[in-house]
């Protein structure tokens, strides 16, 4: 989807336009280069061109109040000319793609090359009878048959090699599919609101058109460009596009400018939508990201990396493209080209770290894969040198040219099974194991409404240890009700009765609520009969609302006596302010303002308030005082909040300054405060219950007064009467942690952060400090995992930060949720315990299989390695061990790891970060089966013959046919495997390994059907698998021998762990590996949040990179003589991405973000193009 697909869309569309320009009165073009500019120069161009916004609705046949008329043929003639809102995804792998990835597995190919020699051997036959002398290698067991048979070797392992890929590349497609559907939903229930034909709908972003009027509020994500055209305080965040994190604020007549990829930070408003889908600047970038990844691919291709063609293909690029995509190019190859799936609108999403359990893993893999290519190369050298020795020492045969294909079909044979032995040692179910695991638990965690949209942070959760949870919402149901209010000096414990409340009171009150609230706030008839009253919007508006309505009046009268439009100037709620005014123009053209917020802040405002008669009068400091005892104090220890609601009166001339916020709100006069409830959800208690016998710590995190916060938390079970904690309020919490020069010292906060349950009143900061000093606190052994919920704009910091982010679905707004890993989609805190179960269960999955596969590769890799070494040739053939292998590594990843959850996992403690993948349980598990194991097989093997009275398999000559002896030992050897899989169901030691087994059909199909395919192999395998059929005695011992395994599994459960202290822990990571995967976590999440908290060090080490860099372009650029000028703007766009420090080490995850954000980066563009796609 380069610029060509973009050209051919204009060029499309020119037709179009010319169509259509005469019924809109603007092209797209138009609309496009006026998106491009910014501030006041856009405000003159709008002026210049179409006179006022209004002028440009008319353009564009919409009006500001009543937005489109919302007929489908309109619409569709819109998205005909306009474009769609839809950014098309990068096209995802084909299954030859995958497919042709999966052979990469170097393994696979050593395979395959040695199949098909031995394949191209085994159709030579060597001219004369000559070869009687070639050895002792041809006895007179060959017929004519059997040496045609040769080739079945050959061709059964490439056989296997197929199934293998096709196997792996299936599960990768599935799980790219899953993905991409998981991605969809996120997308389709992602909605916008806008006003169609005087109504205000809300409508997927996908349906938005040019032309739409979409109204904005606090925490959106804009979803499409536009213009501004009325609101109020509205302040954005364009870091996405920018890198600026400082809030740009909006105004109709200074920059009216509205992108999409930006969040709304504060106010709210209309904007009329001028640009959508690949035409918005989101979608212009994207398509350059496309553009910028086709031109690195073709040069790939071709291979040719040195600077000097870089320097070529870079000025090709500068003429094609202007420098933008110049400018994109370093960054497509900073990223690895790795086109994450979550292309979309996610490309700026920090990805974190590999996680814990991949670390591990990845680690574990390698020292097995090490330990394999030792044995399996011994193996070999051993083969080769016995046969030497043996043929041309001890039998001193000559080397005759005749001979030579004979010898090397024997070298080729030894060489195949060096490599089968490498075959089994190599854990390749492992990665594959963690990947069916954590699709399989992503998607059964959808049915416990947690939305995934980072793999690893199902795992990570099962190691939390503390979560730092949000009270509104997600303990408590958010549906606000006011039960107490205090009014005219009267203190009422229900909602008292209208007429008890004198009428001038009561007349500002309905007033200045209405008014005072966001108009999108509604109270709606309930959805069935009997039901309660839905709330829509903010909730603690609805619930001011619906107390107008408990005292018999109506709220919408007022609203549209006064609309939107009329409201004169609003300061909007923010976390700094905690309160809201309204200012509205009274008819004889002096000012009201109404404020509300919470109670302790807004009575410090007021200096009168409003007595029996509704007359005001003085209220002074000591009033206060009293007040908040007498009142605001009870109200509190109910669990209640409290919300002051005021006015103040100001004269028309002089105007007062509006700007000057600490003059206005103040002398207030206090009309009422009331006391809102917010019950706990019924479920909470329960499931705090089940995180704290879980060794979980649940901390409350809240805006709300300390003393409703206590008691909450006490009805929820966070703290017990009686025990030591701490319950702090923000203001307080600052003091502790800071010294005198007012900075955080990290053991201040181990002082505090471990006792700590309740933190009132606090700012986002607050929340961000605290977790970051609980995940830097080194005060305990184990590091810390903290899991945070969020759902506000302001707690994007705290959810990047930790480990875990939770997003509310219902009431998180999109910033929460771009910032998150899981999404809640029911705002549920007994939710977060379900992901519990499952973080840990994919955890303990992952040691199941780890037990079984480790088994059964040491005794694979034993028995062929000896084997090899007494009797020249393995007992178990390559394709026997690649059928082992097949069922042993991918069969048994999706038995293991999709055993269901139990409740039993919430009654440990947390595993924590460097708990070793292979407890000692394990270890004794897998070392006592694979003594067992062991045992009976070399017992078969040396013996086997006489105990069954059959011929020996033993020193075969070369394509003799398949001895029952060695058939009986494979056999014996999967039955085995089989029932020692049921075996590693249990790691933990426990008795009862059949617990459970019937509630995962998987596990028990694939048993079954493993057993069944044993079956038909070994009675119809024939020559391929090196099979011969057996008797049914014979079968019944190989049965009877598996059982054991299970007899056997007892023993080892009785033996106590304690005793066997040789046994190593397998698998750790070690604290070395993980600390600097930490910092460069965190480098890449802080710079994010403008908290630049940067180690020297790294800033140093950047700048002499960078003027490394420098050097070397400058010299080649005189080297080879290029333009000077593209070497620099090269150098200064890979300055750009150095200068957010965005760590180098691991190149695949610079988010777009940083790439497309620092200064240098941008100038250098639009020095190549002064007007190109003008980021500022």
């Amino acid at each position: 989807m380069g610029d060509m697909t973009n050209s051919d869309f204009y060029s499309k569309n020119q037709r179009n336009e010319a169509n259509h320009a005469g019924e809109f009165g603007c092209t797209l073009q138009e609309l496009r280069s006026l998106m491009e500019l910014r501030g006041t120069e856009a405000v003159v161009k709008i002026k210049e061109t179409y006179g006022e916004t209004e002028g440009l609705c008319r353009h564009l046949k919409t009006s500001p109040t009543e937005g489109l008329a919302g007929t489908a043929a309109d619409l569709e003639k819109r998205k005909l000319i306009f474009g769609k809102n839809f950014i098309p995804p990068k096209k995802p792998k084909t299954f030859i793609q995958l497919v042709w990835e999966a052979l990469q597995d170097v393994t696979l190919i050593i395979l395959e090359i040695a199949a098909i020699i031995s394949l191209g051997l085994s159709f030579y036959q060597p001219p004369g009878e000559g070869n009687e002398g070639c050895g002792t290698a041809t006895g007179g067991a060959e017929d004519e048959g059997e040496a045609e048979a040769g080739w079945i070797e050959g061709a059964a392992i490439l056989l296997s090699v197929i199934c293998v890929v096709l196997v792996t590349a299936f599960n990768d497609w599935s799980k790219e599919k899953q993905f991409r559907g998981l991605q969809s939903r996120i997308e389709q229930e992602q909605k916008f609101t806008v006003v169609r034909g005087g109504q205000v709908i809300q409508i997927p972003v996908a349906e938005i058109v040019v032309g739409d009027i979409a109204q904005v509020k606090y925490g959106d994500l804009l979803p499409a460009d536009g213009i501004f055209i009325q609101g109020n305080d509205l302040k954005i965040d364009e870091s996405s596009l920018t890198g600026e994190s400082d809030q740009v604020r909006k105004s109709v007549d200074k920059d009216p400018m509205l992108l999409s990829g930006t969040h709304v930070m504060e106010g709210s408003g209309r904007m009329l939508v001028t640009a959508v889908g690949v035409n918005s600047q989101t979608g212009i970038i994207f398509t350059l990201l496309g553009a910028g990844g086709e031109e690195e691919e073709k040069k790939d291709k071709k291979g040719k990396m040195q600077d000097g063609n870089m320097e070529n293909s870079q000025n090709k690029a500068k003429q094609q493209d202007g420098a933008a995509a110049m400018e994109m190019q370093p960054l497509k190859s900073a990223e690895g080209g790795e086109g994450d799936d979550k292309d979309k609108k996610k490309s700026n999403m920090h990805k974190k770290e590999k996680s814990v359990l991949q670390g591990k893993l990845t680690k574990l893999a390698v020292q097995i894969g090490k330990a394999g290519l030792v044995m399996s190369a011994i193996t070999v050298i051993i083969l080769v040198l016995y046969f030497a020795i043996d043929t041309f020492v001890v039998n001193k045969k000559q080397w005759l040219p005749e001979c030579t294909p004979i010898y090397v079909q024997y070298f080729v044979k030894f060489f195949i099974i060096g490599v089968t032995v490498l075959v089994v040692a190599v854990p390749e179910g492992l990665p594959l194991a963690v990947t069916i695991s954590l699709a399989y638990s992503v998607k059964k965690m959808m049915k416990d409404n947690n939305l995934v949209r980072h793999l690893d942070a199902c795992e990570t959760m099962g190691n939390a240890t503390a979560i730092c949870s949000d009270k509104t919402g997600t303990l408590t149901t958010n549906r606000m009700t006011v039960v107490q209010a205090y009014v005219g000096d009267v203190h009422y414990k229900e909602i008292p009765d209208p007429d008890s409340v004198p009428a001038k009171t009561l007349e500002l009150l309905v007033n200045a609520i209405a008014i005072n609230s966001a108009y999108t706030t509604k109270i709606l008839p309930p959805e069935k009969e009997g039901g309660l009253p839905r709330q829509v919007g903010n909730k603690t508006e609805c619930g001011l609302l619906g107390f107008v309505l408990d005292l018999k009046q109506d709220y919408e009268p007022v609203r549209s006596l006064i609309p939107e439009e009329k409201l004169y100037k609003v300061y909007t709620f923010n976390s700094v302010r905690k309160s809201m005014s309204t200012v509205i123009k009274m008819p004889d053209g002096s000012f009201r303002m109404y404020s509300k917020g919470a109670s302790e802040i807004v009575l410090k405002k007021c200096s009168r308030i409003l007595n029996a008669a509704g007359e005001p009068r003085v209220f002074r400091p000591r009033d206060r005082d009293e007040m908040v005892k007498k009142v605001i104090e009870p109200m509190a220890c109910d669990g209640l909040r409290t919300i002051c609601v005021a006015f103040r009166d100001f004269s028309s001339s002089p105007e007062p300054d509006w700007d000057n916020e600490n003059d206005i709100l103040s002398d207030l006069t206090c009309i009422c405060v009331v006391g809102i409830e917010d019950p706990v959800r019924p479920e909470v208690p329960e499931a705090i219950r089940k995180c704290q016998r879980a060794g979980i710590t649940v901390r409350m995190v809240t805006g709300d007064n300390i003393n409703t916060a206590r008691a909450i938390a006490i009805k929820c079970g966070i703290i017990h009467p009686g025990e030591d904690f701490l319950c702090l309020e923000g203001k307080e919490f600052n003091r502790r942690i800071r010294n005198e020069k007012g900075e955080i010292e990290q053991e201040r906060i181990d002082k505090i952060w471990p006792k700590l349950r309740v933190l009132a009143r606090s700012s986002p900061t607050d929340k961000h400090t605290l977790v970051k000093g609980i995940i830097d606190s080194t005060q305990v052994e184990q590091r810390q995992v903290v899991a945070v919920t969020g759902d506000g704009t302001n707690d994007g910091p705290a959810l990047k930060k930790a480990d875990v982010g939770f997003a509310m679905g219902i009431a998180g707004t999109d910033v929460a949720k771009e910032a998150s890993d899981i999404i809640l989609t029911d705002d549920n805190f007994s939710s977060i315990v379900k992901a519990v179960m499952w973080g840990r269960n994919v955890y303990d999955s992952i040691s199941k299989f780890l037990q079984f596969q480790l088994t059964v590769n040491i005794v694979a890799v034993i028995v062929a390695f000896t084997g090899a070494c007494i009797t020249q040739d393995s007992p178990l053939k390559a394709v026997q061990m690649l059928w082992v292998n097949l069922i042993m590594d991918t069969f048994a990843s999706l038995a293991l790891a999709t055993e269901p959850p139990t409740e039993a996992l919430l009654l440990r403690k947390p595993y924590g970060r460097n708990k070793p993948l292979i407890s000692r349980t394990m270890m004794k598990n897998i070392l006592g089966h694979a003594v067992y194991q062991l045992t009976l097989i070399f017992t078969l093997l040396f013996v086997g013959e006489k105990m069954f009275k059959i011929d020996s398999g033993r020193n075969a000559p070369l394509h003799s046919p398949p001895s029952e002896h060695y058939t009986i030992i494979f056999n014996t050897f999967v039955m085995m495997q089989l029932f020692n899989e049921i075996n590693a169901r249990k790691i933990h030691g426990e008795r009862n390994v059949f617990d459970g087994i019937f509630r995962n059909p998987i596990f028990c199909t694939i048993v079954l059907g493993t057993f069944a395919i044993q079956i038909v192999i070994v009675q119809f395998g024939g020559k391929p698998f090196s099979c011969s059929p057996l008797q049914l005695d014979q079968w019944m011992w190989c049965v009877f021998i598996g059982l054991g395994e299970l007899v056997w599994g007892q023993v080892i459960a009785t033996i106590p762990t304690s005793r066997l202290k040789f046994l190593k822990e397998a698998g750790r990571l070690t604290e070395k590996e993980e600390a600097p995967e930490e910092e460069l976590n965190e480098d890449v999440e802080e710079i994010d949040h403008a908290e630049r908290e940067l180690r020297r060090g790294q800033i140093l080490w950047f700048r002499g990179l960078n003027r490394i860099q420098t050097q070397i372009e400058v010299v080649n650029t005189f080297k080879s003589g290029t333009s000077f000028q593209g070497a620099l703007r090269r150098q200064s766009s890979v300055t750009s991405q150095t200068q957010d420090v965005t760590n180098i080490s691991s190149p695949s995850h610079v988010s777009l973000s940083n790439a497309l954000s620092s200064p240098t980066s941008t100038s250098a563009a639009a020095a190549g193009h002064p007007r190109r796609e003008g980021i500022p």
